[in-house]
């Protein structure tokens, strides 16, 4: 019979974890769920948790930060499970690769290079670290490696730092403005043609620019819309909320009515 003192050690830590997810994963014994999963299936999982870590850094709860950042932990456990049940690697293997890597790209930490660096030198010894390891994997173009599966605005400014990197960008701020209004004026043809496929297609080009006008501005798309989302449900919140107080539920108003308490919630909130 398996000893099961680890699993209810509650300091076990990292151990008890990976004990954990290789009792569930076992084919016999485990979980039925758990055992038809692999690194697909799991993936959607891994991105959604991510996601909720970074929604409690947003409303700062740090008690809930704790329990996605172990949920987040558990999806790196159940994807090391995974390749060890396909004789890949372990989570060892994983978190020795990391190590290896974080030293090798601080070198100015643990190596013997001057430390007294500014932060915008360190960031172009980073990257200049992580040009040489894409070239030793094989990676060749400007634009490899940049991982498919990131949501789309992040991927567009990862895709456009990595051109600016060899000069394909715009010097100022006020050419992206320009490249905007020029991709706005390039939609409202597309839509007035009726062309579906040409109204996506110039839809995408604008949300490229918009990403890349975030760039120049240094902005984080993500999170500029998250908090954008985060204020229109909280304002909606408040119209459903004030039309409640007359017995009334949105669908028994009507645009203007809600467009007006869209904008008393606006003046509360600058109160």
């Amino acid at each position: 019979m398996a000893d099961d003192t680890l699993l209810h050690d509650p300091d076990g830590g990292m151990p008890r974890l990976i004990e954990i997810m290789a009792r569930l994963r076992d084919p016999e014994t485990g979980c039925p769920w758990d055992i038809e999963q692999d690194f697909a299936s799991i993936a959607p999982y891994t991105i959604e948790e991510a996601y909720e870590v970074a929604d409690a850094i947003e409303r700062g709860d740090w008690r809930d930060l704790r329990a996605e950042l172990g949920d987040l932990l558990l999806q790196a456990v159940f994807h090391a499970q995974i390749a060890r049940d396909k004789g890949l690697f372990n989570i060892e293997d994983v978190a020795n690769a990391i190590s290896d890597k974080m030293i090798a790209r601080h070198p100015h930490v643990f190596g013997e290079e001057n430390r007294d660096k500014s932060a915008e030198q360190q960031t172009r010894d980073w990257e200049a670290v992580k040009a040489a390891e894409r070239a030793a994997s094989g990676e060749s173009g400007t634009l490899d490696g940049v991982a498919l599966g990131l949501p789309a605005l992040l991927r567009a400014v990862k895709l456009q730092k990595r051109a600016a990197r060899v000069g394909f960008d715009w010097p100022e701020t006020l050419h992206v403005l320009n490249k905007i209004r020029e991709e706005v004026e390039e939609l409202h043809e597309a839509a007035e043609s009726g062309d579906q496929a040409h109204v996506e297609e110039e839809f995408g080009d604008l949300l490229f620019v918009m990403a890349n006008l975030a760039r120049h501005m240094k902005l984080c798309p993500e999170t500029a819309l998250r908090r954008a989302n985060a204020k229109f449900t909280r304002r909606f919140a408040r119209i459903e909320a004030l039309l409640a107080e007359d017995g009334r539920r949105p669908e028994e108003s009507d645009l203007a009515e809600m467009d007006a308490l869209w904008n008393a919630a606006k003046a509360e909130e600058k109160l």
